[in-house]
């Protein structure tokens, strides 16, 4: 696809390099017409700052919707990141449906969790809703953690091939057509994603950087998406974002004051490059 337009449904940190402010920059320059439906705005994210304001927008997502529609306005691709409670859900699964046609694709990340623990604010009832959700994407793009709690499994650190293909078989059964796991590690020292699509499974592994950097989940998953539209396979999109994301952790490894997020913009050429 030369010229996508692509929605894109989180919300905005203002000041982090997260959510919309990295998804927004990444697939317009990976040559996408990018349309956003912020769920919130927050001066800061989370993670790391405290005293950060928090303006929830649930109630304007169906006023948007309703718009869009007496328009007779149209998207390509819808990506879902971060939303902050099961009535957001609720309403990105209505948008789902309302601007749903033929060809239309729909990634998730179900943005929730990392490191064996939910993120702050999330409970049962938020996974049980985000399965939901996940039963209606072409593309889910979770990691380890997320996709225990999507399955009902025991988060593990460390584990084998056989554990990640039950998470993916039990992932698949929500009804989500192709799955891309991130963060799996099988070996000290190294990290990568796994592609499952028609019951087959594709492994890409690269350098594991011990010092991540906040966002990069939502720099990936941009990336992915970017990539996808352009016409890569699941794996090719796949891998130009795992390479990505190293890109952009290693140009902030060189600024010990930039703990907040990661340095995406120097590296976007590269990205760019890696779509030609």
């Amino acid at each position: 696809m030369s010229y996508g337009r692509i929605l894109t449904i989180q919300d905005i940190s203002c000041l982090g390099q997260c959510s919309l402010t990295v998804a927004l920059p990444i697939l317009s320059a990976c040559g996408h017409e990018t349309c956003v439906l912020p769920s919130a705005v927050l001066s800061t994210h989370t993670g790391g700052f405290s005293g950060f304001t928090f303006r929830d927008l649930t109630d304007d997502m169906p006023a948007i919707k309703d718009h869009w529609l007496s328009e007779k306005i149209s998207f390509d691709a819808i990506y879902t990141g971060y939303l902050g409670s099961t009535r957001q859900i609720g309403y990105v699964k209505d948008i789902f449906d309302a601007f749903d046609k033929e060809g239309l694709i729909k990634v998730v990340d179900p943005a929730m969790a990392d490191n064996g623990k939910l993120y702050y604010g999330f409970d049962g009832e938020f996974v049980n809703e985000m399965k939901t959700l996940c039963g209606k994407a072409d593309y889910l793009v979770p990691n380890i953690t997320e996709s225990c709690f999507l399955t009902d499994s025991e988060f593990k650190e460390e584990y084998d091939e056989e554990y990640v293909k039950a998470l993916l078989i039990k992932l698949s059964a929500l009804g989500s057509k192709n799955i891309i796991l991130t963060g799996v590690s099988y070996i000290p020292g190294t990290t990568g994603v796994v592609v499952y699509e028609n019951g087959e499974y594709s492994y890409y592994k690269h350098e594991k950087i011990a010092n991540g950097c906040h966002g990069t989940g939502d720099i990936y998953a941009s990336a992915f998406v970017g990539a996808l539209l352009k016409g890569k396979t699941a794996f090719e999109s796949a891998k130009i974002a795992a390479d990505y994301v190293l890109d952009c952790i290693t140009e902030t490894q060189k600024d010990k004051d930039h703990w907040y997020g990661a340095k995406f913009e120097p590296v976007l050429g590269n990205l760019i490059n890696a779509l030609k």
